[in-house]
């Protein structure tokens, strides 16, 4: 079986490993062709040399190329991975930074609040251009598999506006699946789920252990006894106490997505565990992407060590893509939660969303499990977010600067802190600071600037109130390049 497989953003050196040994794990595909492209031309040649020696170590009739020129490496591939972060490091701080001085402490930053929303901005016209490249030079029906983030934004872009088969794919189910199991004391296989939400607000409506049908009660009596959940899952033990069901997302993820938990500095610590910055600490995953920022450099060794071993050595992860494709080409049935359009699959979520829900794969294509119905609360959630994703979605591909600031203003947490003067001011800031990757706002960012210039809004001392809970606030500006 020969086929071509591309990855835009290949340079994400560890995960395209993974995703690539995932597929050769598969008999069928020892054949296929992988196409590699990035726009980091050393990392992309880090990459290439780590999957050309786990093709020629296991003598594979697999072929790898890799190139900057994103169209040759898409001609003819029938799937496309992408894992982009548009911008780096250098937008990522901002997209932290200027918020936390308007007061919206954000962990994250990358789904929605105002770091997830310029995020998207950045990213959608790169995917739109990904979608053109597909629709012109692959192979006719190819299927564009997307784990970037924001991941309801980005496939929302791609499937309204990029006429692309999108599927979005995200790994948070399956690791919220395993703290369940191991707070039942199960192993994983013995525990059966059904999750469905929107991507990062999914929502585990139906848990069985060995069979046996898990009540709220039951699994809120695990979790407080856990040593270490008890401890690190705080805002999830909440929202599960007061929702009924548990959360696919970590501590620092979900806080961010409500209006309650990082509201008010002094109460901000209640909430989160400084063990790990996924547990909610302010910048946290800038600082600790950060300091790794050349991870790829000190970890080839490493990598080029591990792809000497033999595949048979490698355990096939969860991550969805290699099983989908397994299913489409082989007739095999793969079942997972997918990021697709709801149309009806949701009865209580809009139906031009973007959800996250199980489906079965198999050589028909994705099959969705339809009239799944979410708790009220969770769907009450989801459709707030699911609001902030539609505007933020049209601005991207409008360029349109007032439908982006009431996107922001809609946000639940930008919400619960900050006024409408201050959101105007805050996405200013944040879109003349972004400029380089915003080529949509062009036209709106010299008004902007003289808006700031007259800087009307007086911002908030983020560094008092953020001082606790970032390991250190002065590294963290100095090495995201100053701006606060």
């Amino acid at each position: 079986m020969s086929f071509k497989v591309a990855i835009i953003g290949a340079g994400s050196v560890g995960f395209t490993k993974t995703l690539i040994s995932d597929l050769l794990k598969v008999p069928e595909f020892e054949g296929v062709e992988f196409a590699l492209t990035d726009i980091n031309a050393h990392n992309l040649d880090m990459i290439r040399q780590i999957i050309e020696k786990i093709v020629a170590v296991n003598n594979l009739p697999a072929k790898v190329t890799a190139t900057t020129d994103r169209r040759e490496a898409l001609a003819g591939a029938r799937y496309i991975m992408s894992c982009v972060r548009v911008g780096g490091l250098e937008a990522f701080a901002t997209d932290v930074n200027i918020p936390l001085k308007y007061g919206v402490d954000q962990c994250v930053g990358d789904t929605i609040c105002a770091g997830g929303i310029l995020y998207g901005q950045r990213n959608i016209p790169v995917i739109l251009d990904f979608c053109k490249d597909i629709r012109e030079v692959a192979e006719p029906g190819a299927l564009f598999l997307n784990y970037a983030n924001p991941m309801a934004m980005n496939t929302w872009a791609a499937l309204e506006y990029g006429g692309v088969n999108t599927l979005g794919l995200c790994h948070g189910v399956q690791h919220g699946a395993h703290q369940i199991a191991q707070v039942l004391g199960i192993t994983d296989s013995e525990l059966d789920y059904v999750c469905s939400g929107i991507n990062h607000q999914t929502w585990y409506i139906d848990i069985r252990a060995k069979g046996r049908k898990v009540e709220k009660d039951e699994l809120i009596a695990a979790f407080e006894r856990h040593p270490v959940y008890s401890k690190q899952e705080k805002v999830r033990i909440d929202v599960l106490k007061r929702f009924g069901v548990y959360s696919t997302e970590s501590n620092g993820h979900l806080s961010e997505y409500l209006p309650w938990y990082r509201k008010r500095p002094e109460e901000i610590g209640k909430w989160i565990d400084m063990s790990d910055w996924i547990h909610g600490e302010t910048g946290g995953y800038l600082r600790y992407s950060t300091e790794r920022r050349n991870w790829f450099e000190t970890d080839f060794p490493k990598f080029l060590e591990e792809a000497a071993k033999p595949l048979a050595q490698h355990k096939r992860t969860s991550e969805h893509a290699s099983h989908i494709i397994e299913a489409i080409e082989t007739g095999r049935v793969y079942r997972g939660h997918f990021n697709v359009r709801n149309n009806g699959i949701i009865t209580n979520l809009p139906a031009d969303a973007i959800i996250e829900s199980p489906g079965f794969v198999d050589r028909f294509g994705i099959n969705m499990v339809e009239g799944q119905t979410l708790p009220m609360a969770c769907a009450a959630t989801c459709s707030v977010s699911i609001s902030v994703q539609r505007m933020s979605v049209k601005a991207a591909v409008t360029g349109d600067i007032d439908l982006l600031k009431l996107a922001v203003l809609h946000d639940p947490l930008v919400g619960a802190i900050c006024t409408p003067d201050e959101v105007w001011q805050m996405v200013d800031e944040m879109v003349v600071a972004q400029a380089q990757w915003l080529p949509q706002y062009a036209d709106a960012v010299p008004a902007a600037r003289e808006r700031l210039a007259k800087g009307t809004v007086k911002t908030h001392d983020w560094e008092g109130a953020a001082r606790k809970r970032v390991r250190s606030v002065e590294e963290l500006r100095q090495l995201s390049g100053g701006h606060h």
